[in-house]
């Protein structure tokens, strides 16, 4: 007799497939609670969501984990949305989830992005509106209930980063009715009598619901309203509320909060130690190479011997004296010879160098004579001949 067995992996393929052509398991919306939650390190979430009498494994991988408003814990009512489908190695179904919502919180989570946009339409959100946190306060205001590790924790980091700082606790209700009422009223009492340089509001972790006062509009309004600057430190690193997007500056937690609302003095003087020690050394590397300077203008010759320049002065001196009466000299013997040629060129040229050679000139009123015609009987006349001079008269005229 022969059997046509199929293998385990073909049937958990088999049974796979006919879950993903289900439309209604590809799409499906699921409550119950969480247990056996596991956050993996690769970010993926591992978990099995019960009812009464059934249970069902689930995963969650990182993509979708990110996008959570909540940090999903054992016992939590949610609400999941995603597919279910076989996991063929194991042979067993289980939800794919694309996210996931707390049971009975879906209409506050409506309420909480309605009352975000109409805010951040008014300019609630506004970087240009929020004042800057004080470097130094002397006062530092906590809103927040007078019981439980919030209080604590901001008064164990602010008194390690400063012992000096003085923590002013205003008590108020962090959930339950009415609480974001007393919430808006002691910041405006913060405010009217001035009894802090900064104000933390803050309370630990807990569901949307536990959150709920801290994105009530009151204290969001009472937060911009506020002249003092606010610190708002709600729930977990994770927790965002309507009061983080308000006010001045966020922090994670309310320990964080007080570490920005407090500088750390130890820190601070060891900056002021570094600055002194910088500025010391800078100082002595001054002076040294003040100093390097001060004997390299010991050492120069302006000290050693003070009259060596003048003398070399001196002597640049004398040289330009040379230079000069040589130069004159050699003008003066140029200019000689030139007066000997233009004196031997105008002699050569002169009338009288004819009268060595026998003639003589005749002037009448201190002007040569040329032609007789110029001559008349009588007329007194010089004759020049060329070793003197001698009067004459005119006789006649023929």
């Amino acid at each position: 007799m022969k059997y046509n067995a199929v293998t385990v992996t073909q049937l958990n393929k088999y049974l796979k497939d006919r879950f993903d052509e289900d439309e209604n398991l590809n799409a499906i919306l699921v409550k119950g609670e969480i247990s056996n939650f596991k956050n993996h390190y690769t970010g993926h979430l591992y978990f099995t969501l019960k009812d009464e009498n059934s249970l069902i494994k689930c995963i969650m991988f990182k993509s979708y984990a990110e996008k959570l408003a909540f940090k999903p814990k054992d016992g939590m009512k949610v609400m999941v949305f995603g597919s279910v489908s076989v996991f063929e190695r194991d042979g067993v179904y289980q939800i794919y989830a694309k996210s996931m919502l707390e049971d009975g919180m879906g209409d506050l989570h409506e309420q909480f992005e309605q009352l975000k946009a109409k805010l951040e339409k008014e300019g609630l959100f506004d970087e240009l509106h929020k004042k800057p946190i004080p470097l130094y306060p002397k006062v530092v205001g906590v809103l927040t209930s007078q019981t439980g590790a919030v209080i604590r924790d901001i008064i164990n980091v602010s008194t390690r980063r400063n012992p000096n700082v003085y923590i002013r606790l205003l008590p108020v209700p962090v959930q339950g009715p009415g609480a974001a009422e007393q919430i808006a009223e002691k910041i405006k009492v913060m405010n009217e009598q001035k009894l802090a340089d900064v104000l933390i509001i803050g309370r630990g972790g807990g569901s949307l619901e536990d959150l709920w006062p801290f994105n009530e509009e009151i204290v969001a309004r009472a937060i911009y309203e506020s002249e003092l600057p606010i610190i708002s430190a709600v729930g977990h690193e994770t927790d965002f509320t309507i009061a983080d997007f308000v006010a001045d500056l966020r922090a994670p937690t309310p320990s964080a909060a007080a570490e920005l609302a407090v500088p750390d003095v130890y820190e601070l003087k060891q900056k002021i130690n570094n600055y002194q020690n910088r500025y010391r050394l800078a100082l002595k590397k001054k002076i040294e190479l003040m100093k390097l300077r001060y004997e390299k203008c010991m050492k120069s010759r302006i000290f050693t011997d003070p009259t060596r320049k003048i003398k070399d002065n001196y002597i640049l001196v004398d040289t330009y004296v040379k230079r000069l009466e040589n130069r004159i000299r050699n003008i003066k013997k140029d200019k000689h010879t030139k007066f000997l040629e233009l004196a031997t060129k105008l002699d050569t040229m002169s009338p009288l160098k004819t009268l060595t050679r026998g003639y003589s000139l005749v002037e009448k009123d201190n002007k040569i004579v040329k032609s007789v015609k110029q001559l008349k009987e009588n007329d007194e006349i010089n004759i020049r001949f060329y070793d003197g001079d001698k009067k004459a008269k005119i006789l006649e005229q023929k």
